[in-house]
């Protein structure tokens, strides 16, 4: 197999499971939500604009916010190396870290643990880094 070929299998395995770590968060926020509001409100066109007043479907909420603030640049970021090619390596392992943290992110984020959580944010944001150097150099 071409190493150009073996990149682009992670390429598109990261992709993938980028987006069903998407998918993940809008189906647990909503889960959440609608365990607190009831289905009702989730089948509602929700023009009260009422949101949960639980800890744990507020966390989930932004934890998703969050996901996507940092998502596209991730998804551009992959774009890239598909296009361009990866010959370092580098790219892949910059995608695998974002993903991993991202991953990570979540539970620490749904328990409410501080300083840690931050740092799987960081490592992500590293990820992000080190995709984008792999696409300069």
């Amino acid at each position: 197999m071409e190493p150009a070929s073996v990149n682009a299998t992670h390429v598109v395995v990261l992709l993938c499971l980028s987006v069903f770590l998407l998918l993940f968060h809008i189906l647990l926020q909503g889960f959440l939500a609608t365990r607190e509001l009831g289905s009702t409100w989730n089948a509602s066109p929700r023009d009260d604009n009422k949101q949960p007043a639980g800890f744990v479907p507020g966390r989930a909420a932004r934890a998703s916010k969050n996901y996507q603030e940092t998502y596209p640049a991730f998804i551009g970021l992959l774009l890239g190396l598909a296009f361009i090619g990866d010959a370092s390596g580098w790219g892949v392992l910059g995608g695998w870290l974002w993903l991993v943290a991202r991953i990570v992110y979540v539970p620490l984020y749904l328990a409410g643990i501080p300083y840690i959580r931050s740092l799987a944010w960081v490592l992500s944001i590293v990820g992000l880094i080190i995709m984008m150097f792999a696409l300069l150099t």
